[in-house]
């Protein structure tokens, strides 16, 4: 009769060699037959993100500037004149300065005689400015409606009204 011994521990190199890690991946998904299963799921991640990259790029810079995936809520696209680049003139060129002085000059700040801006007005009392130029347009228009209503109604009645 043959004595059984135990069998002695491996370590360092010998457990690495005995050690099989493809048994361990095969039972994950990952062995080699899922090569090919696994280089097709790249392949379709990689063409995603790439779409999805040129379209983010492509929304951020547009070249043709009115034209972005994202849609522009309302009220940005009331306040648009506001942020268009405006073209300063150079600073020696006093014939251009006069020109952009009439024009208006900048939006959101008052340039004085000596051509230093002077920003005692912010932004928001500008959006509020605006506000109110629009509230005082709809009352106008309502006030034109509700006068040619009365007058109406009063020469439907006899009334000779002017």
């Amino acid at each position: 009769m043959v004595l059984k011994r135990y069998q002695r521990a491996k370590t360092g190199f010998q457990l690495l060699k005995s050690f099989d890690a493809n048994k361990y991946l095969k039972k994950v998904g990952l062995g080699k037959e899922d090569y090919h299963f696994w280089k097709q799921v790249g392949k379709a991640l990689l063409c995603t993100y790439t779409l999805f990259g040129v379209a983010w790029v492509y929304n951020e810079t547009s070249p043709l500037g009115w034209w972005t995936l994202k849609p522009r809520p309302k009220e940005e696209r009331e306040l648009a004149h506001l942020y268009e680049r405006i073209q300063f003139p150079y600073p020696g060129d006093t014939e251009a300065m006069e020109d952009f002085l009439k024009k208006g000059g900048m939006i959101g700040s008052v340039i004085g005689p000596k051509g230093t801006i002077e920003s005692d007005k912010d932004v928001n009392n500008y959006q509020k400015e605006l506000q109110d130029k629009k509230f005082e347009q709809e009352v106008q228009k309502m006030w034109l409606r509700m006068r040619n209503e009365v007058i109406q109604e009063l020469q439907e009645q006899g009334y000779d009204v002017e």
